[in-house]
């Protein structure tokens, strides 16, 4: 029987990552990636030498069938993304969700460690032992639905967003706000684990304006109260 590991990796700092993931990424057969040149500059600072295959959002159904295949020889793959934990706003449940349904032979097993969703999370000061976690609102489509049922929402709301955006959607969600006569705490973390990690809070008008004091570059993490 093979193993597929789902392993966690840092998000921004490269020494966040477990003793047993390390291991397990020498001792795997083939190690899947979202990107090969980002996951090569981790595997390079810990000399792990594993042979690296592609896996990310556009795979073809070829690709997913080959991974199959080499878990049906019974070979032992670990699946990493970019930064964090593979599967949460991650193509990586798509692959689990196929290898399950296909009754494939093999062992399943998450090596935990980095999310943002919970790094932030864990220093918000809100309440977290209840939260929706929303991934990325969408770009265009049903992005006005998307914020309106967000205020609904009676617990904290934590979501991602991309530093092109980040102003754009507090804006919206602020604007939503005032009209229903709502005026959340939020807690808006940038670059978490790295040099120029920020955590900004307050209301929803006095972050805005301490981002744009700020270069706005990274990705975000938001939670709204």
């Amino acid at each position: 029987m093979a193993n597929l590991f789902i392993i966690a990796t840092p998000i921004g700092n490269l020494e966040d990552i477990s003793l047993r993931a390390l291991r397990i990424l020498k001792e795997v057969d083939i190690i899947l990636c979202e990107d090969t040149r980002v996951t090569r500059k981790l595997l390079l600072r810990y000399n792990i030498k594993t042979p690296v295959s592609s896996y990310h959002q556009h795979s073809q159904l070829k690709k997913i069938n080959y991974i199959a295949g080499l878990l049906e020889e019974g070979k032992d793959l670990a699946l990493v993304s970019d930064s964090g934990t593979p599967g949460i706003s991650d193509p990586g449940n798509k692959l689990i969700d196929f290898l399950v349904k296909e009754d494939i032979d093999l062992t399943i097993i998450p090596i935990p460690g980095c999310s943002a969703l919970v790094s932030a999370s864990s220093i918000s000061g809100f309440p977290m032992d209840k939260f929706t976690f929303l991934g990325f609102p969408p770009h265009k489509k049903k992005r006005n639905k998307f914020f309106e049922e967000l205020l609904k929402i009676k617990h904290p709301v934590v979501f991602y967003e991309s530093p092109h955006r980040i102003i754009k959607t507090l804006n919206e969600i602020n604007d939503k706000s005032q009209e229903i006569n709502l005026n959340p705490q939020v807690v808006v973390c940038r670059e978490l684990t790295k040099k120029f990690e920020t955590i900004y809070r307050g209301t929803i008008d006095e972050v805005i304006k301490k981002i744009k004091n700020d270069k706005i570059k990274g990705e975000f993490t938001v939670i709204i109260n």
